[in-house]
């Protein structure tokens, strides 16, 4: 139960809130999904990475997270920074620009892992 939250609140999930949670997930999707390919141009990636970026963490955050109040998706500076980390080293919209990215976000997703499981949020 501890690294799954959605087991517990979920039986004592309200079905009287479904209606509401229902459209303000579609209204969120309306405005995540040409978020998320904006963003991915701005990081110089094709518009559909944009979509998994959009939709991926959203769906994981559901299962695993605990906070009602916190916003999970791509963001403006991510993408600007993404796009700066990898101009130098890999010609935009090549296939190893794709899969430069991709490395990188795997390896900040290690990192945060690595300081999660080391209880280092401190810093």
């Amino acid at each position: 139960m501890r690294f799954l939250p959605a087991a517990s609140w979920l039986r004592s999930y309200d079905r009287a809130d479904l209606r509401p949670d229902l459209a303000a997930g579609i209204t969120i999707a309306a405005m995540l999904v040409p978020q998320g390919m904006a963003y991915a141009l701005l990081a110089g990636l094709p518009p559909e990475v944009g979509l998994y970026a959009a939709t991926v963490p959203v769906l994981v955050y559901a299962l695993l997270g605990t906070s009602r109040q916190l916003a999970v998706g791509p963001v403006a500076i991510v993408s600007l920074l993404t796009a700066s980390a990898l101009a130098p080293i890999v010609e935009e919209g090549s296939a190893s620009y794709l899969a430069a990215a991709a490395l990188l976000a795997l390896l900040v997703g290690v990192i945060h892992l690595v300081l999660g499981f080391g209880r280092l949020g401190f810093l």
